[in-house]
């Protein structure tokens, strides 16, 4: 009877245990969770973002993105819980280079929730998460800061990954981006913290973000922040001819059939005689003419009627998108960051005074590596490349440097980069977004915005309407203006 009671109460367990599954694992190497947090933040290419940048319009039916009529977007609050995820099990293993890869990964995460929305809940936020491992009643509940905050904050967090990170630690592994070659992150670090505090050019006089200062200390000190040297240091997330791994449009019957070039975009590529056109968009059905005559396009109007749309498409005058879109498995990687819009951010910051140098330079630098990148099955040659950054009309001229760096920076993006260009012409105006057709909603005018998720309003209601009404005086709507933009 004694042998009995003791294995029985040895047996016992507490209820809890029974709610552990051993076959979920609660801790893993870092190796493990980067390249899933890697496909999520290096996967840029959109649809959705091409059509509000202008760049495509769609015509099988009437798309919000197209006509700006979109209303709310989704807070990242999974992705960041990932990555504090992988900072944490780097600093129960002692592989530190993940945690701050990890920093930078929060970083581009938290920036893109604040560029959606504005003020985003950031420092409750991340502590919560990070001292609860999980998105719980804590987390989905924080007080919301101001957007010079969250930026002061990010900044803050991109430097302290740049400078900590250190060939002499543990080597990473899993990585699909860099293969654990630390120098090409501290690169790409760096470059993208430029490209923060470009965003921030209409607060180059804050005093709490030193944009100016900041800028000058990276691009002044090339040994301590290193920078992307060329197209081979691109943040970019390759694909390959295997099922899972192919781009993200191969094979999609709608790419196949439903997107056209924007006319705003083919006559930009027109006017500069840009070779670029041959391999993001066709001839139209019409013109009967090779692909190399640039009378050969032609595209649609955005802004005009889905019926205005499908008639001049029906007729064959309308560039569609170009086959390698839909038909090739390979076509070219998903890119965060390129050397080429480094050199275009260097150009912008010349003319704006931060920094020393020739902006022409950085100008055509820039694009001679977006003309390298998209050069898809060497559709034109080096020679052409020349011809083309010798055009008086390509040379910066003064008085329309920015216009002229920031249109050849959206040119550079087309298919790629996400939400940017969309940013970089709310951010500066340029190109125009054509808003003047009968099809385009939203009162005519381009959203500056998304408004918060209804998960917002059921599960932090106070703090969200106190944000609200801290920065939108006409309320939660597409067209208010954030703190960056003002």
């Amino acid at each position: 009877m004694f042998l009995l009671l003791v294995a029985a109460f040895a047996s016992c367990k507490k209820f809890e245990d029974f709610q552990i599954n051993p076959n979920n694992p609660t801790i893993a190497d870092p190796s493990l969770l980067l390249p899933a947090i890697e496909r999520t933040a290096f996967s840029t290419i959109s649809a959705d973002a091409a059509l509000a940048s202008r760049y495509l319009v769609y015509t099988q039916s009437v798309s919000n993105s197209q006509y700006y009529g979109w209303q709310r977007s989704g807070m990242g609050y999974g992705n960041i819980s990932q990555v504090v995820k992988m900072e944490q099990e780097a600093a129960r293993t002692g592989k530190q280079n993940y945690r701050y890869i990890g920093k930078f990964f929060t970083s581009y995460f938290i920036v893109n929730m604040t560029q959606t929305f504005g003020d985003i809940p950031y420092s409750k936020m991340m502590q919560s998460i990070r001292y609860n491992n999980v998105v719980d009643t804590a987390a989905i509940r924080p007080a919301y800061d101001k957007q010079q905050d969250v930026y002061r904050g990010v900044l803050d967090e991109l430097k302290i990954a740049s400078d900590s990170l250190s060939a002499a630690e543990v080597a990473v592994s899993g990585d699909l981006v860099y293969a654990g070659n630390i120098e090409k992150w501290k690169k790409l670090i760096n470059s993208y913290t430029l490209r923060v505090l470009m965003s921030l050019s209409k607060k180059e006089g804050d005093a709490a973000l030193n944009i100016k200062q900041r800028f000058s200390e990276i691009v002044s000190n090339p040994g301590k922040y290193p920078l992307l040297a060329s197209n081979a240091d691109n943040g970019r997330l390759p694909y390959y001819d295997i099922t899972g791994n192919q781009y993200p449009y191969f094979n999609n019957n709608s790419m196949k059939t439903d997107y056209y070039l924007d006319s705003t975009f083919v006559d930009i590529l027109q006017e500069l005689k840009d070779p670029r056109l041959f391999v993001f968009g066709k001839p139209t059905p019409s013109s009967g003419l090779p692909v190399k005559d640039f009378n050969a396009y032609d595209g649609l109007r955005g802004s005009a009627s889905l019926a205005q749309n499908t008639a001049k498409r029906g007729a064959g005058n309308a560039s569609q998108i170009n086959d390698r879109y839909s038909y090739q498995a390979i076509n070219e990687p998903s890119v965060l960051m390129s050397y080429a819009e480094l050199q275009f951010i260097l150009a912008e910051a010349v003319v704006r005074g931060w920094i020393t140098g020739d902006a022409n330079t950085y100008y055509k630098n820039g694009i001679s590596a977006s003309l390298e990148f998209s050069n898809f099955n060497s559709a034109y040659s080096a020679t052409e490349i020349s011809d083309y950054l010798a055009q008086p009309v390509v040379t910066l001229q003064p008085g329309s440097e920015i216009r002229q760096i920031i249109t050849q920076k959206y040119v550079s993006m087309f298919m790629n980069t996400g939400w940017q260009p969309f940013y970089e012409q709310r951010r500066t105006g340029f190109p125009a977004f054509d808003v003047t057709g009968s099809g385009i909603l939203n009162g005519g005018v381009v959203p500056k915005r998304w408004m918060y998720p209804n998960d917002e309003f059921t599960n932090n209601r106070v703090n969200v309407e106190n944000a609200v009404k801290s920065q939108y005086p006409g309320g939660d709507d597409i067209n208010g203006v954030m703190w960056i933009l003002q």
